[in-house]
Formats: C-alpha cells, sequence, structure tokens
C-alpha cells in the first residue's frame, strides 16, 4: 500500500506594492460610488471663493494691498490673495474625508478582516491615503480653474508649479495620515467627521484670509506659530512666481508637513496594530 503524502498549501505572502495600488483602487473606486465626499472637496472651496470675493473682497482687497479702491480692484486683489488659500483648504477638505472613510472601514470591520488577509498591513493605511491625494489634487485643478475663470492670474512659471505640487502632496500626504489615524481612534463614525474640524479652522487663524499683521497681539503670535501659515505665504509666493516670504518660511512650511506627516504615520501604525476597542 502506497502512502499518500498531502502538501499544505503555501500561505500567501503580502506583495507590499501590488496591495497598495489594490487598496488605492478600492480608495478611488469607492469615490466613484459615493461621490458626495469628493463633491464636497470642490463645493466647498467654491463657495468659500466666491462669498468672499463677490461679498467681501470689494471691502477685504483694499486691506491686503495698500493703495487699492475698494469696489472692483479690491476684489481683484482679494481674489489674488485667498487663491492660494482655498487651494491649500482644498487638501484639507480631502484629508478629513480620510478620517470619514477609515472610521467607515473600522467600524463595519472591514479593517479587522483585512488584519485576517494575506494583505501588507501598511497597504491597508496607505490606500486611503494615496487614494483621497489624488481626489485633492484633481480637485485642485478644478478650484483653480474656477479662480482663473474669475480672473485670477497666477505669475508661476514652469519652476514654481512644480515646487507647489510638491508643497501640495507633502501637505496632503501628512494631513492625510493624521486624519486616518483620528479615523481609526474615532469611536464612532460621527466622533470621526468631526475630530479634524480643527484642521480647517486653522487656516481662518492664519494667514489666510487676512494679513497677520492687522491681528491682536495674542492672535497674531498664534497665526504666525501655527502649521498652515508658512505653507499658504509658501504657495501665495510660488503662485506669484517666487516672490515671497523666502526660504526661511518655505523651509518651515517643509518642516511642518513632515512633523505632521511622520507623528500621523507612527500614530495611524500603532492604532492600527492594536486591537479595536469596543
Amino acid at each position: 500500500m502506497t502512502a499518500v503524502t498531502t502538501t499544505a498549501p503555501a500561505t500567501a505572502r503580502p506583495r507590499p506594492v501590488a496591495d497598495v495600488v489594490t487598496m488605492v483602487r478600492r480608495s478611488l473606486l469607492r469615490a466613484v460610488r459615493y461621490p458626495g465626499l469628493t463633491i464636497f472637496l470642490v463645493l466647498g472651496p467654491l463657495v468659500v471663493l466666491l462669498l468672499f470675493v463677490h461679498v467681501f473682497g470689494g471691502a477685504f482687497g483694499a486691506g491686503v494691498a495698500p493703495g487699492v479702491t475698494p469696489g472692483a480692484e479690491g476684489r481683484a486683489a482679494y481674489l489674488d490673495y485667498i487663491t492660494p488659500t482655498l487651494l491649500v483648504l482644498t487638501v484639507v477638505g480631502g484629508a478629513t474625508s480620510v478620517a470619514t472613510s477609515t472610521a467607515m472601514d473600522a467600524a463595519g470591520g472591514i479593517t479587522a478582516r483585512f488584519k485576517t488577509m494575506a494583505i501588507a498591513p501598511g497597504a491597508v493605511l496607505s490606500g486611503p491615503v494615496i487614494g483621497f491625494l489624488v481626489q485633492a489634487l484633481a480637485a485642485l485643478v478644478l478650484v483653480l480653474g474656477a479662480a482663473v475663470a474669475m480672473g485670477y492670474r497666477p505669475g508661476a512659471g514652469a519652476l514654481d508649479r512644480l515646487a507647489l505640487l510638491g508643497l501640495f502632496v507633502l501637505l496632503g500626504l501628512a494631513l492625510n495620515w493624521l486624519c486616518v489615524a483620528m479615523g481609526l481612534n474615532a469611536r464612532s463614525v460621527e466622533t470621526a467627521s468631526n475630530a479634524p474640524m480643527i484642521l480647517l479652522l486653522l487656516p481662518f487663524l492664519g494667514s489666510g484670509f487676512a494679513p497677520v499683521e492687522t491681528m491682536p497681539t495674542a492672535v497674531r503670535w498664534f497665526a504666525q506659530h501655527q502649521p498652515f501659515t508658512p505653507v499658504i505665504e509658501t504657495a501665495r509666493g510660488l503662485l506669484a512666481g517666487g516672490a515671497g516670504p523666502g526660504g526661511a518660511v518655505a523651509a518651515q512650511a517643509v518642516a511642518w508637513c513632515l512633523v505632521l506627516g511622520v507623528a500621523g504615520w507612527a500614530w495611524a501604525r500603532s492604532l492600527y496594530r492594536r486591537e479595536r476597542r469596543l
């Protein structure tokens, strides 16, 4: 009698690159099937753009550009001033959507299911980060196109545009990692959708909508030392064609992005490895 030997099937091994691509595709397909979050990325900044330029711009423009006459000239000056801010807000809006999406996966047991599969752990978290970054970059093009249609004329050259793209990619990755961690840490989807609201408020407490020099002392100090002011000033300078605050402020912007990104990545990684507490 011949003995029959059975060989156990080899355990499937994670393929990090292929797994990341799969998770990014999943994130983009979710955006197509549930377009509400993606539409918000564009509509939110557009509403703010129209409101601040056409309602407040005529008066505010005289404050951000000395010698400008209130009215049409003021609106044009204010459009130039806040367009970089709204591009930054578009990236922030994409990040807040990551928190909601991540919390939905965690609350629905999908994240726990992924842990039992032969998927590289980093891919489960990297997929939404990269997927929402792609959506944010697409939304940036639409928001910038709307600003140009309203009369905005950036003076950025090829190198300025490349540097600006790099800044937005770095900012998007940093904020997306931070919001993935917020989504994993949240007790519910509702909590996750509210947790990143501070990120949307910070540009209003910086140089996004008014020069920091016009603010009271305590507010001015906070505005000068919070993360979004150097990012907005760097974007403003690059869009103007390199005329801006200089390399020191750009270095601050990059440093803040790296700090937020590393902190968010480490926090998200720690939360993913820990069992979700119900």
